[in-house]
């Protein structure tokens, strides 16, 4: 019995695969958990229809990633901190800064996209990784400059 997944089902296959298997495994476990229903024609055609729309998605959000990581790659964002002695923050700079002042000036990066090895303690010149797609990633270049 041909089968299309509607959940990853492991040794057998992942979301959207039309897969075949046993009618009893199809009728008694998969099609009443929710994880498969019956590959009819109409399902198929439905199937076929959501990859070419998932596929024309894909293809926007890669490009518009890649604007967006050619703009970010050549932005340099300064960030004024108070520091005391040996240029030493009063705190420091975290991930949540970075996105604050990337949407102040008008760019869109959740924080969890920007990638810090730790947090920034100290004055200077710094370069965050900021991946923003599956293969597209920025590097940003951070000036922390004292008030």
């Amino acid at each position: 019995m041909q089968v299309i997944l509607m959940k990853s089902v492991p040794n057998l296959g992942s979301t959207g695969e039309l897969v075949t298997v046993k009618n009893g495994y199809a009728r008694n476990f998969l099609i009443p958990n929710g994880f498969a229903k019956l590959a009819s024609g109409t399902n198929v055609a439905q199937l076929e229809h959501d990859k070419r729309i998932a596929t024309h998605r894909a293809a926007k959000e890669l490009g518009e990633a890649e604007s967006l990581a050619k703009v970010l790659s050549g932005l340099d964002l300064t960030l004024n901190r108070k520091a005391g002695e040996q240029d030493k923050l009063f705190g420091s700079v975290t991930t949540i800064d970075i996105e604050k002042a990337l949407s102040d000036k008008g760019y869109t990066v959740a924080r969890r996209q920007i990638h810090l090895a730790e947090p920034i303690k100290a004055l200077g010149s710094y370069e965050v990784a900021v991946k923003l797609h599956h293969g597209v990633e920025a590097t940003l270049k951070l000036n922390i400059a004292g008030e």
